[in-house]
């Protein structure tokens, strides 16, 4: 019986690790499809590692991309040589392989109408450029595209190659594999930051600057809301306070959290991570390992109670921000997360932005489990 495996390895060069990877995954049981994540250390010899795992072990393609860090159930490793492989028991007619998409889909779409439709195919994994300017879009148009589809993934971290991988090394947009309606996907993702104070509504901005909110300038309402101790240093608040930005219709609360970029004390005003115009809603959040960890427990909780079935295999895209740097350096996020699933093969990284539905997301984790 076709089954899942994984393997998360390390070495000293691209050969130790495919060698690592075979002695660790079933190939005589797997199916058509694994999911690779690399070290960016990997990135120039990403092609001779799929050439050479696909010969050696026999699964024919290859989804995945470089990552700054990687996981597995109850590990990660940062700045070491190494691989995080998740093997499916997924046959050629389960899935389409999704080629980077830089602009329109609609080429990918007509392409893969027909199976499509006799398939109802509706869930995809991607993987995304982090220098393309279009994805938020390309999300969304990904989605309606698919009639609602649900996208989930990350975006490659590198500080020189963010290689995609779709049967080789790849790059721009988005690219990854879009799974038949036969298979059981479900997905949960959990917050990395916690709101304070209420929210509030952007009167006056353009491009990513704040200029007023809730009729006054957009500084003093962020100083309010984060506390004098705070407000008097605000050289204090990089890299623990945060906007977060409500979706709209969203019944979970859901919000997307944006980096403050700049502050202007003279003027008042707040630059952000993200376009805003007038009318939006912007609420603050702060960086809490404690509400992180219970958010994480919580969303994975509810999401095993929502299954058909126990989990076989599972994807995990999780926030550069967080691993090491929100959770600690002993693999605590993973090793939480294999508390909570047990010995189900998982493989992922730390990514530059998470995509869930059709949107991309900062700071937060995302669970795929296949069951």
């Amino acid at each position: 019986m076709k089954t899942f495996s994984s393997a998360h390895v390390t070495g000293a060069d691209w050969q130790s690790v495919c060698a690592g990877v075979l002695d660790r995954i079933d190939g005589d049981n797997a199916g058509d499809l694994a999911f690779i994540y690399l070290s960016e250390d990997l990135a120039a010899d990403t092609d001779r590692i799929i050439d050479e795992l696909r010969e050696q072990s026999g699964i024919t393609h290859w989804v995945g991309c470089v990552g700054m860090g990687l996981c597995s159930n109850g590990r990660e490793t940062y700045g070491e040589t190494a691989a995080s492989v998740l093997v499916t028991p997924f046959a050629t007619d389960d899935f389409r392989l999704m080629p980077p998409i830089e602009h329109s889909p609609a080429e990918w779409l007509s392409a893969t109408e027909r199976w499509r439709n006799q398939s109802l195919a509706s869930v995809a994994v991607v993987h995304g450029d982090p220098s393309s300017s279009e994805l938020p879009d390309l999300l969304v148009r990904i989605s309606d595209g698919l009639q609602g589809g649900f996208l989930v993934g990350g975006i490659a971290s590198a500080d020189k190659l963010p290689v995609q991988i779709a049967d080789k090394a790849v790059s721009g947009g988005l690219s990854g594999v879009l799974f038949s309606g036969n298979i059981t996907v479900n997905t949960g993702l959990s917050q990395g930051c916690s709101l304070i104070g209420d929210r509030h509504q952007i009167d006056a901005g353009q491009r990513n600057i704040i200029e007023s909110i809730d009729g006054q300038p957009a500084l003093d309402v962020f100083k309010e809301e984060i506390g004098e101790v705070l407000a008097r240093d605000l050289r204090r608040v990089g890299g623990y306070i945060f906007v977060a930005l409500p979706i709209a219709g969203s019944d979970t609360g859901d919000y997307l959290v944006r980096n403050l970029i700049g502050i202007d004390p003279d003027q008042g005003l707040l630059a952000i991570g993200d376009y805003v115009k007038p009318g939006m809603e912007i609420q603050f959040a702060r960086r809490d390992a404690n509400t992180a960890r219970d958010d994480l427990q919580q969303m994975i909780e509810g999401l095993l109670q929502r299954l058909p079935s126990p989990p076989r295999g599972a994807l995990y895209h999780s926030c550069l921000g967080r691993g090491r740097n929100q959770f600690g350096d002993d693999s605590e996020e993973l090793k939480l997360i294999g508390e909570l699933l047990g010995d189900v093969p998982l493989a992922g990284f730390y990514a530059n932005g998470e995509i869930s539905h059709h949107r991309l997301y900062g700071y937060t984790g995302v669970l795929t489990l296949f069951s």
